[in-house]
């Protein structure tokens, strides 16, 4: 299936080991293709992606929300997402189009 669009989010992971607690920054990309959407560790048919919202937190960051069958899906990231979003609307609306054919 063809790509449509790429976010990159990211996740904050605590680290313990014998010289205490680091924190690293993890950079990873949801990419929007066709018939799904795949994040790091989840692929999603688009049949059970209902919709996408984004709140911004200050300084460029926000929280990137994915409303879901399975329930709401929360990303952090640095990148204004309306990109991202308006290329999944303009994907809904071209398969209710051709539906309609």
């Amino acid at each position: 299936m063809k790509q449509i669009a790429v976010q990159p989010y990211y996740k904050i992971e605590r680290e313990l080991n014998s010289t205490g607690q680091h924190y690293l920054t993890d950079e990873r990309e949801m990419v929007l293709y066709e018939d799904r959407l795949i994040t790091h560790r989840r692929e999603f048919s688009l049949k059970d992606v209902f919709d996408m919202s984004y709140r911004r937190l200050g300084a460029g960051e926000g929280l990137f929300y994915l409303h879901t069958s399975k329930g709401v899906f929360s990303y952090t990231i640095r990148h204004d997402p309306s990109r991202f979003m308006l290329a999944f609307q303009e994907n809904e609306q071209l398969k209710q189009h051709m539906r309609t054919r």
